[in-house]
């Protein structure tokens, strides 16, 4: 007769229990407990390639960067859990909002980028919603919007007193942004 063992309890149920609280503690604090990719540690060669892209300099005839607004503006912010890259520019323009919207569909499409209009308000007109469009794969995805501003955006967003330039026309701000790992991101997720 085989000696009497005592029965062992399974491990799995213990590691399971595990896993599954850390991953509704990561739920429910907003944060990614698995994912490597959620700080901004080593993302200056992505932010780099960023601030590089060419859409951040092309602009409509007479937009006009601020003073003290007149060069790219680039971060990685991860004060939510989820790190996000961008690298953006503000301009003021003397003409309309129309003619800022014209000239970014075609220069963004002429770079390869491709216009994703919000499938859940087909009827804002992009005069005031602004453009958001899509390039690259996963691994190398970015995001551009373009969005219309004020002073009072400037002076809440920037700290910045807006001079006369925003008087005579639209003011916008053009955003390449990205995940700190390229993963594909769309606009309206």
């Amino acid at each position: 007769m085989p000696p009497r063992t005592r029965p062992t309890r399974p491990l799995a149920l213990p590691g399971a229990l595990v896993l599954a609280t850390a991953l509704m503690t990561a739920g429910l604090t907003g944060c990614s407990a698995l994912s490597p990719f959620n700080t901004c540690d080593d993302t200056e060669a992505r932010l780099k390639e960023l601030r590089s892209q060419s859409i951040l300099d092309s602009t409509p005839e007479g937009a006009t960067a601020p003073k003290g607004l007149d060069s790219v503006d680039s971060r990685c912010i991860d004060d939510t859990g989820d790190a996000w890259l961008y690298a953006a520019r503000v301009y003021a323009f003397p003409g309309s909002r129309q003619e800022v919207v014209d000239f970014y569909r075609t220069a963004a499409k002429a770079d390869g980028w491709r216009l994703r209009p919000d499938p859940g308000d087909l009827s804002t007109p992009e005069t005031t919603a602004g453009l958001c469009f899509t390039k690259g794969g996963d691994g190398d995805a970015l995001l551009l919007t373009v969005q219309f501003i004020t002073a009072e955006d400037l002076k809440f967003e920037h700290d910045y007193d807006a001079g006369p330039e925003f008087d005579s026309g639209p003011g916008f701000e053009i955003e390449v942004g990205s995940e700190t790992d390229g993963a594909k991101v769309g606009c309206w997720d």
